[in-house]
């Protein structure tokens, strides 16, 4: 058994894999359709009601005096910052939405990978072979029996550290006093020998 156990289920779905979805990927007609429509969506119901609604409170909050307006440009500056965040705000808000619209395609890898994310995320324990990694039996023993699959997923989705040295984990101007001088000894001819 090589101190492993495989914790499948009998009836566990097995996982489909993810298409590749990278920078090189040409989205089908029907996707580009709904990126379009997400775009146009996210502009209009979301992005130009928040920001005018940004703009809208920011002058009020320096007409009140509560935010003070630039000696130069007045209230300008800032309402172009509440206008560029509420753009931004609106667009992120949309995200959820427009995923799910990807999700209910039929024919689109875009929308597979999504769906195999959402599910991987959404399976409850043990689903898809995970267990928990440290298993405890009932003698009370912690005993560190892992999967293949459970293995293979950690090594997948952790970065691995390499350890780094203890001098260059310091800059030399911090102050530790910890220093690399080696002392220097002098030894006359007659074998007396002082530190430098």
């Amino acid at each position: 058994m090589n101190g492993r156990a495989d914790f499948r289920e009998p009836n566990a779905e097995v996982p489909r894999p993810i298409p590749h979805i990278g920078a090189d990927y040409i989205p089908t007609e029907e996707e580009r359709r709904v990126f379009a429509e997400c775009n146009d969506e996210s502009f209009w119901f979301r992005s130009v009601p928040l920001a005018a609604t940004s703009m809208l409170i920011t002058q009020g909050l320096i007409s009140k005096g509560i935010l003070s307006s630039h000696p130069k440009y007045g209230s300008i500056p800032k309402l172009i910052f509440a206008c560029i965040m509420g753009y931004f705000a609106g667009k992120l808000s949309y995200v959820k939405t427009c995923q799910e619209k990807f999700k209910n395609l039929e024919n689109s890898p875009l929308g597979e990978a999504l769906r195999s994310g959402q599910a991987r995320r959404s399976s409850p324990s043990g689903h898809y072979s995970q267990k928990s990694k440290y298993d405890s039996n009932v003698s009370g023993h912690s005993s560190f029996v892992t999967s293949p699959a459970a293995d293979d997923l950690e090594k997948e989705m952790l970065p691995h550290y390499e350890p780094i040295p203890f001098s260059a984990s310091m800059n030399e101007s911090t102050p530790t006093g910890i220093t690399d001088h080696i002392a220097q000894v002098k030894v006359n001819k007659y074998g007396d020998t002082w530190d430098e």
